[in-house]
């Protein structure tokens, strides 16, 4: 079984070694199938800490590291806008 890989915005980097990413989806509603924005916050490990705020990651599941860490970095897929 292939652990499950999601893409989202790092939204801080304050923790060492961790990121908190937030991965959006849409999804439609059951009953009135309107489209909705629904968006989920994960703490992830990042070993090498090369990953700012602003940048587009590419994250991958994995045993848990910590109690709210079982997420992992795989890459840096675009650079955020550095100020």
């Amino acid at each position: 079984m292939a652990a499950r890989t999601l893409q989202g915005t790092v939204t801080s980097q304050k923790m060492n070694k961790t990121i908190t990413v937030v991965v959006a989806r849409r999804t439609k509603h059951p009953k009135y199938g309107k489209y909705i924005s629904l968006s989920t916050k994960y703490h992830v490990h990042d070993e090498k800490e090369i990953s700012k705020e602003g940048d587009i990651v590419l994250i991958q599941e994995c045993k848990p590291i910590s109690k709210t860490k079982n997420w992992m970095l795989v890459d840096v897929v675009k650079k955020g806008e550095s100020e």
